[in-house]
Parts: structure tokens; C-alpha cells; sequence
């Protein structure tokens, strides 16, 4: 009951430390120290954190995160997203609503060579957004769709959220990888269906069909997506073949980035800089996060908590229904003011051993959390997508025309997460049969 009572003072003084303003790394990482000296002593808190930051920083492992994220970095800056974005408009023109569909699919897309939701939504405003507003189309459901179908890179591979979860949680990065594929896909088909509805229902959702383009242009446009074809063979296809690890494939695929970027003539110095920039940034800020986390979770290990809280799990006779309910709880409340990947190292060092003791199978587990993080993106007030695009869309939607927006795509997140809760084998069945 102490360490009950302990990691609850724990998690109460971070979540009053959060609440104050400080950064969520800085926070986990200032309870931690704090939490090690009154629990374990001066010794053991300097050899922890003496420690644990360089293994955790030089895990071979983590190398994917920076090499993804440059490879999308490298993506955006040089035209690769563009002209997969005008190549999706162009094969939906002459369908009501043809922009919607045109930015689910190429942020589904997008997905496959960038891994950061918040990279996609903040891209996607300023492609798609001056489209959909000149078309008349609805600002609201614009902003909405932009935001939500942003969330595709979060579960469709290459996935910063599954490669954290996997370095937490010490599952394979590959076959987590691969278990976010049909779930990812299964997304953006409920998106596509939703999308039907919405813009028949709401007559105000899209305007009558404006534009058509003919069967060459709609031809001459796939000359343009070369480039993302050959970056998504070399990167999905070295994972699903096993050619390369995850790690190895996100050096390729950065590589692939810079190589294409260059023969196309496209790279600048100046959007080299900035790619480069913005990889470091993200990445620093990313390690800051985990490091922070890491640290608090050896604090909640070595106080007891997460073995009493195991306990008293197995003790109650928790099913596995049981705990999703609550684990789904848990999410929605922190993801309206707590970003994902902070969540998530926040939540998994003692949520993992708990699903573990009830028998759930790891990747099933990561889907469904990545999922529920997806939400926490778009949840108001704090969802980080909302801000993304708001801030992206210089002055053009408002915070209140973004909340209105993403009601229905949040109904139809709902609707995926109850499939993937009620039929495991979506996130199952493809690692089963590509890593046994």
C-alpha cells in the first residue's frame, strides 16, 4: 500500500509540475531526480543518471528517429509531397468532395515516408487548405480533414510513435512496424466512407463538382510520384522483406531523400538547412522527452509501484475488456492536454507490465495505443494536430472553426479503434505471418 501511495505522489507531483508550465521532459525527468533522492538515496541517483541518458541516447535502435524524420523533412522541402498531393487531386476531380479524398490519400500517402503526424498536418494546411477555400469548400470540415488525415503517419509505416513504443516497451520495432499497416490502411478507408456521408448529408461541405480534369492529365500526373514510389519501396519494402532492419532502412530512405532530391534539381541550400534544422530540433526535443521518461519509470520500478500495481491487478481478476475500458479512459482524459509521444512515456512503464500480466499480445497493444494517441491528437484543447493546422493556416481558421471541424472525424476514429479493439487479428495477423 506505501508504493501504492507512492507512485501516486509520483504521478500527482508530475502532473502538478505539467500544470505549472514545465515541459513535460524536463518535468518527468525534475520528479525523478527528486523522487530517487528521497527513495533510494544520493548513490544510486547519480549512477542512474550518470547512466541511463548516454545507453538510452547511443541505442543503436534509435537511429531510425532522425533518419525518418529527415527523410520527411527532406520530402516536403523539395516538392516530393506536392506532387503526390496534385496527383491525388487530379484522379479525384469530378467527385463531390474530391479534395477530401484527395487529402486522405495523399496523407495516407505521406505516411509511408514520414512518421510525424504533426510534419503531415502542418504540410497539408499549406497545400491543401488555399485549394479547398477556393473551391468554397467547407473551412471547418476542411481544417478537420487536414488535421485528422495528418494522424495516418502515426500508425501507416514508417512510425515514430511505434518505433518509441517498441524502444519502451522492448518489442520488435520491425513487427510493430508492420502491425500498423492494415490499421493504418483500415483508417483511411473509414475516412473515405465518412467523407461520402459528411459531404452528403452537409449539402454546405462541398460545392457541386467544379473541375475535371481528362484521363491524360489525370495519366500525366503519376509521372510526378516517382519520387514517393521509389523512397516507400526502399523503405517498406526493406522492412517487409527483412532485408533491412527498421534502422538500417531509415538511413536508406534518408538517403534515398537527399539522393532524389538532388537529381531533381530541387534542393536548395536553403531547404537543405532547414530540413537538417528541423530534424535536429524534433529529435533533440524527442530524446528530451524519453530520457525524461525513462528516468521516471527506473523511479516508479524501484519505489514498488509498478509491482504492486501488477498485483493488485491480478488480485482484482481485471479482464482484458476490463483494462481497455480504463486504458481508453486514461488516454482520452491526458490527450486533451498532454502531447502523444509525452503520453505515452508517461503511461507505458506502467501500462505495459499490466497488459502483460493479463496476456495481451504486444502488437495488438501498440496499435491500440498509437490509435488512442492519434485521438489525443485531435482531441480538444490541447490536440497538437488542431494547433498545427490553426497555426499553419495563416489567420484562415480559427480555433473554434477547428473544434467544429473535427467532431466527425473524431466519430469516425471512434469507429476504427472499436474495430481494431473487436478484431485483434487487423494488427495481428500480418507480423504473425512475417515473423514466425
Amino acid at each position: 500500500m506505501d508504493n501504492l501511495l507512492s507512485g501516486i505522489a509520483i504521478i500527482v507531483s508530475l502532473l502538478a509540475a505539467i500544470g505549472f508550465g514545465i515541459p513535460v521532459g524536463i518535468a518527468m525527468a525534475a520528479v525523478a531526480f527528486a523522487g530517487m533522492y528521497l527513495t533510494v538515496g544520493v548513490p544510486f541517483l547519480m549512477t542512474t543518471v550518470g547512466s541511463l541518458p548516454y545507453a538510452l541516447s547511443s541505442d543503436y535502435a534509435f537511429v531510425v528517429v532522425p533518419m525518418f524524420i529527415f527523410m520527411g523533412s527532406l520530402t516536403s522541402v523539395s516538392g516530393i509531397t506536392q506532387e503526390l498531393y496534385s496527383a491525388a487531386h487530379k484522379w479525384n476531380s469530378g467527385i463531390k468532395g474530391g479534395l477530401y479524398y484527395a487529402t486522405t490519400l495523399a496523407s495516407g500517402g505521406f505516411g509511408a515516408i514520414n512518421g510525424s503526424t504533426v510534419v503531415s498536418a502542418t504540410l497539408f494546411t499549406r497545400i491543401a487548405l488555399p485549394e479547398m477555400l477556393r473551391y468554397q469548400y467547407s473551412s471547418a470540415i476542411s481544417a478537420g480533414c487536414i488535421a485528422a488525415a495528418g494522424t495516418f503517419a502515426a500508425l501507416i509505416p514508417p512510425s515514430l510513435g511505434m518505433v518509441i513504443y517498441a524502444i519502451l516497451t522492448e518489442a520488435s520495432i520491425g513487427a510493430l512496424l508492420v502491425g500498423g499497416l492494415m490499421p493504418g490502411l483500415l483508417t483511411v478507408a473509414v475516412y473515405f466512407v465518412g467523407i461520402f456521408i459528411i459531404v452528403r448529408v452537409n449539402k454546405d461541405a462541398a460545392p457541386a463538382i467544379a473541375e475535371r480534369y481528362s484521363w491524360a492529365e489525370k495519366f500525366g500526373s503519376l509521372k510526378g510520384i516517382w519520387a514517393f514510389m521509389t523512397l516507400a519501396f526502399l523503405v517498406l519494402g526493406g522492412i517487409y522483406s527483412g532485408v533491412m532492419f527498421p534502422s538500417a532502412a531509415g538511413a536508406v530512405g534518408a538517403a534515398g531523400a537527399l539522393l532524389i532530391s538532388l537529381l531533381r534539381g530541387r534542393l536548395t541550400f536553403r531547404g537543405l538547412n532547414d530540413a537538417v534544422t528541423q530534424s535536429v530540433l524534433t529529435t533533440a526535443s524527442l530524446f528530451l522527452i524519453i530520457i525524461g521518461g525513462m528516468l521516471l519509470s527506473r523511479l516508479l520500478l524501484v519505489s514498488g509501484f509498478i509491482g504492486d500495481i501488477s498485483s493488485l491487478v491480478e488480485s482484482t481478476d481485471l479482464n482484458v475488456w476490463q483494462f481497455l475500458a480504463i486504458l481508453i479512459a486514461i488516454y482520452l482524459v491526458l490527450g486533451m492536454f498532454v502531447e502523444g509521444v509525452s503520453m505515452m512515456v508517461m503511461t507505458i512503464p506502467f501500462v505495459h507490465p499490466v497488459a502483460t500480466s493479463l496476456g495481451i499480445d504486444p502488437i495488438w497493444m501498440g496499435v491500440i495505443v498509437i490509435k488512442l494517441v492519434e485521438i489525443g491528437a485531435l482531441t480538444p484543447p490541447v490536440g497538437i494536430n488542431l494547433f498545427a493546422v490553426t497555426g499553419a493556416s495563416e489567420g484562415r481558421i480559427n480555433m473554434q472553426t477547428m473544434f467544429r471541424g473535427i467532431l466527425p472525424f473524431l466519430v469516425m476514429e471512434a469507429f476504427t479503434l472499436g474495430l481494431i479493439i473487436a478484431f485483434p487479428l487487423i494488427s495481428t495477423w500480418l507480423p504473425s505471418q512475417m515473423y514466425n
